[in-house]
């Protein structure tokens, strides 16, 4: 299938019966009676190429309207909300009124799908006869899509061209999908002690792996270590999640994915001393002991802002709440992901700024370059879970504001 563009899906009620009454017409008018099995076989095949020359008017004309593509079931003239479209190699090619005559007499005879868009590149829309295999089945359109002779196949509900030799093809194929994670910052990724994995993060990945229709392999990786392990040779992982900040210097090596959480750096503390801090100067102070864990931003953002604090650094991400509510340190640099969280499970801690962020940002995935077609998939993922209200529905469970 030819690469397009997001489909535009509109097509007027009244056309659709318009042109079912002038396709019943010419049926019955070319027999010279109701019944269709009494027609000879010359005027049966007169009558298939009559439909298919009104249906090719009728898909034309939808084509001018719909110049960023579509597909069509022309049985129905009806336009399919979920499926996974894939061309045949027998219709590769048409782009004129004339040949999208043959595309259709195709559709009829086998599927009864339509697809089309426009190439600005030579000013010419094309057409093909497409097949729609379920959206659970993504590696049979693939290898239709092989067979064919063709670039990509293209996912409907979520409008993402999936390439048949691409890293999406490699994880299909190997029915895993490998996603590096700490597993140490609740509410976002967390692994208990039996080597369960939940969180935001991780349902994000579990929506990933079930549109590709592979399982989930999870890697642990570590915030001081996570840049070299995306990149390390051999691969670790196919793409990192749970809780990483979308940043230029990240975007520089790696890529990143359209934000799925907002984020903002912000403070636990004590609950008897919420009131002491109501700035970044308040917690700026020698005898203020701040902790932060090692090698992520809020090491990198208390180093660079709380020039005059005690700085504690320790290992365990997931300690740092008990020891502020336990005295050994007196505020912990945290997101206003993770801050909710621990405020909700331990009476003793509060988060006074939390409405009132010191920064912004967005949290998305992370994976190395050259697995663009990867991360479109992911994009196109993430676009249809805040469309279709999935999102929100995550937030919600996990306490967290919807940004979108």
């Amino acid at each position: 299938m030819m690469e397009r563009n997001e489909v535009h899906r509109t097509f007027r009620h009244g056309v659709q019966l318009l042109l079912a009454a002038r396709i019943a017409l010419l049926l019955l008018c070319s027999c010279g009676t109701a019944s269709l099995s009494s027609c000879s076989s010359s005027s049966h095949s007169s009558t298939e190429q009559t439909s298919a020359s009104v249906i090719a008017d009728k898909v034309w004309e939808l084509a001018i309207s719909h110049p960023d593509g579509f597909t069509l079931d022309v049985r129905t003239m009806s336009e399919p909300r979920e499926g996974i479209a894939v061309s045949y190699a027998a219709t590769q090619g048409c782009h004129s009124r004339e040949q999208l005559e043959k595309v259709v007499s195709h559709a009829l005879q086998h599927d009864g799908y339509v697809g089309g868009w426009y190439n600005s590149d030579d000013g010419l829309y094309y057409f093909d006869s497409n097949r729609l295999f379920a959206e659970t089945d993504l590696a049979s359109a693939m290898q239709f899509g092989r067979e064919n002779s063709q670039h990509s196949v293209f996912i409907l509900s979520c409008g993402a061209d999936v390439v048949l030799d691409g890293k999406v093809a490699e994880i299909v194929s190997r029915g895993t999908v490998a996603i590096g994670t700490t597993g140490d910052y609740r509410p976002l990724s967390f692994r208990e002690a039996d080597g369960a994995y939940w969180g935001f993060g991780i349902d994000v990945a579990a929506a990933i792996a079930s549109r590709l229709n592979v399982v989930t392999a999870f890697v642990k990786t570590s915030w001081p270590t996570l840049t070299t392990d995306v990149l390390a040779e051999p691969q670790q992982f196919d793409f990192a999640i749970g809780g990483i900040t979308i940043t230029d210097a990240r975007c520089e090596t790696m890529l990143m994915s359209e934000g799925y959480l907002a984020n903002g750096k912000t403070i636990l503390c004590r609950k008897e001393e919420a009131g002491r801090y109501r700035s970044l100067a308040d917690i700026d102070r020698p005898e203020v002991r701040v902790m932060v864990n090692p090698g992520g931003l809020n090491e990198k953002f208390a180093l660079a802002n709380l020039t005059h604090a005690t700085i504690i650094v320790h290992q365990q991400n997931e300690e740092i709440p008990s020891l502020v509510a336990n005295g050994d340190a007196d505020v912990m640099i945290t997101e206003i992901t993770e801050a909710p969280y621990y405020v909700k499970t331990d009476s003793r801690l509060a988060a006074p700024l939390i409405n009132e962020p010191f920064t912004h940002g967005q949290i998305g995935v992370l994976m190395r370059k050259g697995q663009d077609d990867l991360l479109h998939f992911v994009n196109a993922i993430i676009s249809q879970m805040k469309a279709d209200g999935t999102l929100r529905q995550l937030h919600e469970k996990y306490g967290l504001v919807y940004a979108y």
